[in-house]
């Protein structure tokens, strides 16, 4: 069993996969200010719920520094594994065209190694997590760049903080697309206003690439913006889990 770990600025996806096969999934919070034992026994117990009693590789990729050494030794701890960090020296097969290379985030690294294997390309690739990131991949399977924007949470976290009358909302589309209630308003703003975004970065991308692509969403609430693309998309939740999955194998 190979135990995968995506560590994300607001969550941590876990994974335990049997080969290609995803066996359980789930998320925990990231918290910066956890310690070995902490995680350890979050870890644990995750893996305890799912009846999952051998694991003999690990895997884990993070975008919080601060947090590899201490998720690592907990990994150690609780399956006795030594995990691959996904970092420089680590073979992932992808070809990365931007300006300086070691800029590109660990999370979008796998999830385009993800893409490269299981999609046709070009691809253009949404991560909907903190930070909203846009991916592209070319006909070759270069990542050539992309685009990064303030997360849809994150976004309507600082409208509702910052503002006196609008409220915390849950992030799902609204029952028409002109609201008349603050919240549908709030909704119909995150929500398809997302989707709408999507769309147009989607048109400019191609028009660049000179070709259509296959565009593929991730993340959090990559569903809930997906119902409300006017385009065809493809959601795929496991996207990153499946990218370590594929790295790991490329370096054992």
């Amino acid at each position: 069993m190979l135990f995968a770990v995506d560590v994300g600025n607001t969550n941590i996806v876990l994974g335990v996969l049997d080969g290609d096969k995803l066996v359980c999934s789930g998320r925990l919070s990231t918290n910066v200010y956890e310690t070995e034992i902490e995680y350890s026994m979050k870890i644990k117990t995750f893996l305890d719920i799912n009846n999952v009693s051998c694991v003999d590789g690990a895997i884990i990729s993070s975008v919080v520094p601060a947090l590899v050494t201490t998720l690592k030794n907990s990994v150690k701890v609780v399956c006795g594994v030594d995990s691959l960090i996904v970092g420089p020296g680590v073979k992932t097969g992808l070809n990365i065209k931007i300006d300086n290379p070691a800029e590109l985030g660990a999370d979008i690294v796998v999830g385009d190694v993800a893409v490269v294997n299981k999609y046709p390309l070009p691809a253009i690739v949404f991560d909907f997590g903190t930070a909203t990131t846009a991916s592209v991949i070319d006909k070759s399977g270069a990542h050539v760049g992309g685009a990064i924007l303030c997360g849809v949470r994150t976004a309507l976290n600082a409208l509702s903080n910052d503002t006196a009358q609008l409220p915390q909302i849950d992030i799902s589309a609204p029952s028409k697309l002109i609201g008349t209630n603050t919240i549908d308003c709030m909704k119909c703003g995150s929500v398809v206003g997302t989707a709408a975004m999507l769309e147009g970065l989607v048109a400019r991308f191609e028009k660049e690439l000179g070709e259509k692509a296959t565009v593929v969403v991730t993340g959090g609430i990559g569903e809930s913006i997906a119902k409300v693309t006017d385009i065809d998309v493809i959601v795929d939740d496991d996207l990153l889990i499946d990218g370590l999955r594929i790295i790991y194998e490329k370096n054992v």
